[in-house]
């Protein structure tokens, strides 16, 4: 079985991933450890929350230094979830402060016009379209729905960094691929079958 480590850092739904990800097959371990997750051989950053607490709980508790040792050093598998992706680019509107840095990208709250039509937080099932290929959504059905939660969206300078794209008001980037970095705007924890196929290709590749 493939052994996935799911980063604790305070700020996600850390449990239901873990079971998530054994019920396809992996092996999976909740850690706040910055040494399990230095020496990890795959990993999930889910996360629900505000960025700025984020990335500061990931500064304080050494897991942001152990994320760069293992997925930049080393070449890791990562997939963000929700929050845990937004973490991947260079700065977030939530908070006014920097991410990780790893992707080419800027986290922006929904501008939205018409707010009876469209509520932030955009909340519910929504469409993913693949805007690129990408191990995640090989052999997903085209249109797959997936479960959304959140007011902040991702906006690429790169647009080949997007693999996936959904529309809620304006179409905007809800999964992202850079080498061994996977990110997704969605829960596949709570997206039943589609999300169960998601996250078993992760496991797979």
């Amino acid at each position: 079985m493939t052994a996935i480590t799911v980063v604790d850092y305070g700020m996600g739904n850390l449990h239901s991933v873990r079971r998530k990800l054994a019920q396809v097959g992996a092996t999976a371990e909740v850690s706040g450890d910055p040494a399990v997750v230095a020496r990890a051989e795959k990993l999930v950053l889910p996360g629900v929350g505000h960025f700025a607490q984020a990335m500061q709980n990931l500064g304080a508790s050494g897991l942001g230094e152990a994320l760069r040792e293992a997925v930049r050093a080393r070449g890791v598998p990562i997939l963000g979830i929700c929050l845990g992706m937004q973490l991947f680019a260079q700065r977030s509107e939530e908070g006014d402060v920097a991410g990780l840095g790893w992707v080419d990208a800027d986290v922006v709250r929904f501008r939205v016009t018409d707010t009876l039509r469209h509520k932030v937080p955009h909340m519910g099932w929504n469409q993913v379209a693949p805007a690129a290929p990408s191990p995640l959504f090989a052999g997903m059905e085209p249109g797959a729905e997936f479960y959304f939660v959140h007011s902040y969206h991702f906006e690429c300078r790169d647009p080949s960094l997007a693999i996936g794209r959904t529309e809620y008001a304006y179409p905007f980037v809800s999964a992202i691929q850079k080498d061994n970095v996977f990110g997704v705007q969605f829960h596949p924890e709570k997206s039943h079958a589609a999300g169960e196929q998601l996250l078993r290709r992760f496991v797979e590749r």
